[in-house]
């Protein structure tokens, strides 16, 4: 593993004890060179035509025994929110934090096995000391074109989070509206947070 990569996504949810099932699919993140944001006012036509095709998926995976390894090629941030810890067997690790995680995971549900094992890691996550501040802190640092805001504090709100932690993102406001995953068929609509979400979520 390259020296600047770290663990993220999925494998990021098993190491913070956000899932009892064992990953079977390991996701290393090595992030792109600093690119210019993009330029221009987001627009609902847009953000329609981003989230009704699949998402994009890497392609550098390769398997070795009953394992995939996926590596990962995510914007510059300049490993923000990355931190050190021990794996299983006491090994030292560079993982995307908590907070750094939840968003992750909101931002690439396909890379934590999709939008239910999201919702699961959310509910875990309650039961922690998850700080919106970082959250906030998080999405400001990773500067996505996208109102990812929005689906995070769905999540929040259906893992049961307290009204008062999801303030601040309704706060942050509902310019359009969104969607909580990709190319979904029919999906449902929820007022609250103005997104999208898959039929009977």
């Amino acid at each position: 593993m390259r020296d600047a990569a770290y663990m993220s996504h999925g494998t990021a949810v098993f190491l913070h004890g956000l899932t009892q099932q064992l990953p079977r699919t390991f996701y290393v993140n090595y992030e792109q060179t600093p690119k210019p944001s993009p330029t221009g006012s987001l627009t609902q036509d847009a953000v329609d035509r981003a989230f009704k095709g699949k998402q994009r998926s890497s392609r550098y995976t390769w398997q070795f025994e009953n394992n995939r390894f996926t590596v990962l090629s995510g914007k510059h941030t300049g490993d923000y929110g990355v931190e050190e810890m021990k794996g299983p067997s006491g090994e030292p690790l560079r993982v995307a934090g908590l907070e750094r995680t939840l968003v992750d995971i909101a931002v690439r549900p396909t890379y934590a096995g999709g939008l239910y094992e999201v919702l699961e890691a959310y509910k875990s996550a309650r039961e922690r000391e998850v700080s919106v501040s970082r959250i906030l802190a998080t999405l400001k640092a990773l500067d996505y074109r996208y109102p990812y805001h929005q689906s995070i504090g769905f999540l929040m709100e259906r893992a049961g989070f307290e009204p008062k932690q999801l303030k601040r993102l309704r706060d942050l406001g509902f310019k359009c509206k969104f969607y909580l995953g990709y190319d979904m068929k029919k999906p449902d609509f929820d007022e609250s947070w103005q997104l999208y979400i898959p039929q009977g979520f």
